[in-house]
């Protein structure tokens, strides 16, 4: 990852871009105001002169006119105060990338196996670990303990055969009396490869391809040795 004095060269998104996008909103507004000018100088020239227009009339137009420039200048603020804010949590996070971060994202299965955190719900008498491929296709049910300790997932399945190497999304099926009352994604660690500017603002990169928002990680640690 490239850090600038302007940002985030990598994510197009730089404080120069930001700037110039708030210089055009301006000379937009600017010409948008000439353009209401004329319009109301035209309007008075062309009125009737039996019945002119009431003098307060005109101040309503200019302060609705006054009221909108100004909540546009107000709007231009916030998103380049956003995209500031952004940059700068992009820089804090930066130290993210090469490391592992834990969440519910999808996890790459090499062959090696994976280790995993469940969080059975309250009552649960039965769980069931179920992996689904990149195709939302599931591969895989099997029946694991009733405890949020971790366990390890050698990506063999119920029969004892190994799936195929790929991306996968494990989830945690709990039941109760042989109801099923919840199905949660399973946490894992996979490394972050990048920080990127996302819809909703900074989200990390997994090497699985997933993504994740920060907010949506529960731990961080260095990653393995390959």
């Amino acid at each position: 990852m490239t850090i600038s004095a302007t940002g985030f060269t990598a994510t197009g998104l730089t404080e120069t871009a930001v700037g110039s996008r708030a210089a055009t909103d301006a000379t937009k507004i600017s010409t948008d105001f000439q353009m209401f000018l004329k319009m109301l100088t035209a309007q008075m020239k062309n009125q009737d002169p039996l019945n002119p227009m009431d003098s307060s009339d005109y101040a309503t137009q200019l302060a609705t006119f006054s009221g909108v420039e100004q909540q546009v200048k107000t709007n231009d603020l916030l998103g380049a105060l956003q995209a500031t804010l952004s940059l700068s949590g992009m820089a804090q996070m930066a130290a993210w990338v090469g490391m592992e971060a834990r969440s519910t994202a999808k996890v790459a299965f090499e062959g090696a196996p994976i280790t995993l955190y469940p969080a059975p719900a309250p009552d649960t008498d039965k769980a069931v670990l179920v992996a689904y491929d990149a195709q939302n296709r599931e591969v895989m049910r099997i029946k694991v303990p009733v405890s949020a300790a971790p366990l390890q997932w050698t990506g063999l399945n119920e029969n004892g055969q190994p799936v195929p190497y790929g991306i996968y999304s494990l989830h945690l099926e709990s039941y109760a009396g042989g109801k099923l009352i919840a199905n949660d994604k399973v946490e894992t660690f996979s490394r972050v490869t990048e920080i990127r500017q996302g819809t909703s603002g900074p989200e990390l990169v997994l090497a699985s391809g997933d993504t994740a928002l920060p907010s949506a990680v529960k731990a961080l640690r260095p990653a393995a040795a390959q």
